[in-house]
């Protein structure tokens, strides 16, 4: 089970105030119209549905008992007929009326709440998942894709279950309530007494309920949470599993955060089945007390301190409405859960929402137009970042009334995984980083795609820094090639235009030509038009790689980032790659990372990265005759002295 402070979410969520009014507040606001006829239909429906007990009473009184005359609360006088089987046929009239009233207003509210939490949840999942969107490549370093998921799905379902369900029928619980109060104590105010004495006692134990229920709420969310991830990563990670024969321990791994699903779903399930019944006792307690002392009433007169004459009508509609008043009681607990399920999902998809978002456009930000391909970066330091704080601060979080406002994080000295990196790519140029694992080289090419923001230097293009260019800009210019070349589930067609949507069909037959992917690509069954699967399953490592290059060639940048993007391949494959990034590096800055010191021997410049630092510059020729840490790693892959 998933415990405080272990995500962002954590500790966003606990500083959201009035999670439900926020909701409200942020979204509610443009479908008010819905939320008003709904109640009012609501309202109407409810109070229709309380007019046949009413009817009932004075017939039996009126016409059946001949203990009074007929009258009707609510209907003047000049409506009602002398005759008594005109009033006969009067009652049955308005009691159907109030039944077809009932299940007419009861339809325009069902439809119009549907259309209000629906819409309301509709927002909720697009803005959220635009959200995770715009959040910074380090929020996806932390692998939080459980938590969105459950935010995207558990957390959406339970607040449409407040807005659709709790919301409605606490509104028809207190139309009920006060609707029926009202009749009682129009009827008979000692008797109403005696129904409602439970009301105050129903109170306090709701209280108390909902007091000690939300935490257990929030413990089984963080569960669910926790067991998203572990599913997502055990579906991913599913052949690793496989090849090391650890199955066993994965299904450990989702069966112990099952587990914590479970606990924490019957430590909500144990109190809520303690407070359903309870409240189901104190209701029914509530009409055993009326027909209990209205019966007496009847039988034997009234009852100390009851004083008066209690009619077998009025006693009937009194009956018939506790009856009405027990149920609507008896869903407070469904109502309840829903309120505070709601209350922490609420929580959560504003702890999302209000994660600072780093990686943004200046106020005064340039667009890139047409660059010439220069990059400089100018003594770059860079550490990663904390996710609960944005830069250039001291770290504290304030509360707004809006929800989280970020002052900035402290200024680090030490932590750099990047420092003091310098050089400069001319136009057309390719530059190598190379060295051991850790050593800063695919993050050194992310900052020039301002994955990440640097702390100290500069990275510029064409002279001017990329964090006063807007951020599309940049990336339109700058193309991106990576090891893992994801491919969405869809055609080969979408894949490679990806990102340029407007492309034509031929555009995209050139691309794949120019990445050598056309020709197996024919070779399908279905061409182009081949869909991939998911993360492109359905084709091999090397076919993935090429439509990831046709879809660069597709955007056509003036700067190309390959990170090391052979590296996963055979050497027959790596070679027909290969001969694909020559002719797509030709005439363009291009970076290369690398493992393979093959493959970046005609590098203008290469640049050997150990700890975050440039310990060695130069061609391939020149680093080789110094005997230096490059020649050390040449001799380790090649054998050569």
């Amino acid at each position: 089970m998933a415990t405080d402070e272990t995500t962002p979410f954590d500790r966003y969520r606990q500083r959201i105030d009035r999670p439900l009014w926020r909701l409200f507040g942020e979204y509610g606001t443009d479908r008010t119209r819905w939320l008003v006829v709904g109640l009012i239909s609501n309202l109407l429906a409810q109070a229709a549905s309380l007019f046949p007990p009413v009817v009932l009473g004075t017939a039996i009184d009126a016409l059946f008992a001949g203990e009074s005359e007929y009258a009707l609360l609510l209907v003047p006088p000049a409506w009602i007929p002398t005759d008594p089987v005109a009033q006969f046929w009067f009652s049955a009239a308005l009691i159907a009326g109030s039944f077809a009233a009932t299940a007419l207003f009861t339809w325009i509210y069902g439809v119009t709440a549907n259309f209000f939490a629906h819409g309301v949840m509709h927002a909720v999942r697009a803005d959220s998942f635009e959200k995770m969107l715009r959040l910074d490549a380090a929020f996806f370093d932390d692998k939080q894709t459980g938590e969105v998921m459950s935010i995207l799905s558990n957390d959406s379902q339970n607040l449409e279950l407040f807005l659709d369900n709790a919301l409605m029928n606490g509104v028809r619980l207190i139309v009920m309530v006060l609707g029926i109060a009202a009749v009682l104590f129009a009827l008979n105010w000692q008797l109403a007494i005696v129904t409602l004495v439970a009301i105050p006692l129903i109170v306090g134990f709701t209280v108390w309920f909902m007091r000690v229920i939300e935490p257990r709420y929030r413990a089984r969310q963080s569960a669910m949470a926790d067991f998203n991830t572990r599913i997502e990563n055990g579906i991913t990670g599913i052949i690793l599993a496989k090849v090391t024969s650890s199955e066993a321990y994965e299904a450990d791994r989702v069966r112990n955060a099952s587990r914590g699903v479970f606990e924490t779903t019957m430590s909500v399930l144990k109190l809520s089945y303690f407070y359903r019944p309870g409240m189901e006792l104190l209701a029914g307690l509530s009409f055993v007390a009326t027909f209990t002392v209205g019966g007496y009433w009847i039988l034997f007169g009234a009852p100390a301190p009851f004083t008066g004459r209690l009619t077998v009508g009025t006693f009937v509609t009194f009956v018939f409405m506790t009856q009405r008043f027990v149920a609507p009681l008896a869903e407070v607990s469904n109502i309840v859960d829903q309120v505070q399920n709601a209350k922490v999902s609420a929580s959560r998809v504003f702890g999302l929402a209000d994660i600072p978002v780093r990686i943004t456009d200046r106020e005064d930000a340039t667009r890139l137009n047409e660059p010439d391909g220069r990059v400089t970066y100018e003594d770059v330091c860079f550490s990663y970042p904390d996710l609960l704080t944005a830069s250039n601060g001291d770290g504290a979080i304030h509360q707004t009334d809006g929800g989280v406002a970020i002052t900035d994080e402290a200024d680090s000295d030490d932590g750099y995984v990047i420092e003091n990196v310098s050089f400069e790519a001319d136009p057309g140029e390719t530059v190598a980083f190379v060295g051991s694992t850790g050593a800063g080289k695919s993050t050194l090419c992310r900052l020039l795609l301002r994955l990440y923001d640097v702390d100290e230097g500069s990275v510029m293009v064409d002279g001017t820094d990329v964090r006063d260019l807007q951020l599309a800009s940049v990336r339109r210019h700058v193309g991106y090639v990576s090891q893992d070349a994801f491919l969405f589930d869809g055609t080969i067609a979408e894949n490679v235009r990806y990102g340029r949507f407007e492309e034509s069909e031929k555009a995209v037959r050139e691309a794949a030509r120019a990445a050598k992917a056309h020709e197996f690509i024919e070779a399908l069954p279905d061409g182009y038009d081949t869909r991939v699967g998911e993360r492109g399953v359905k084709l091999s490592g090397g076919q993935r790689q090429r439509i990831a290059i046709a879809r660069v060639v597709l955007q056509d940048p003036a700067i190309l980032v390959l990170d090391e993007a052979t590296s996963d391949v055979d050497t027959d494959t790596e070679q027909r790659i290969q001969s694909s990034l020559d002719a797509l590096t030709a005439d363009r800055t291009t970076f290369v990372v690398a493992h393979r010191l093959s493959t970046v021997i005609g590098a203008d410049q290469i640049l050997v990265l150990e700890d975050g630092t440039v310990v060695e510059r130069g061609d391939h020729g020149t680093l080789r005759q110094r005997d230096g840490r490059y020649a050390e790693l040449w001799g380790a892959q090649t054998g050569a002295q």
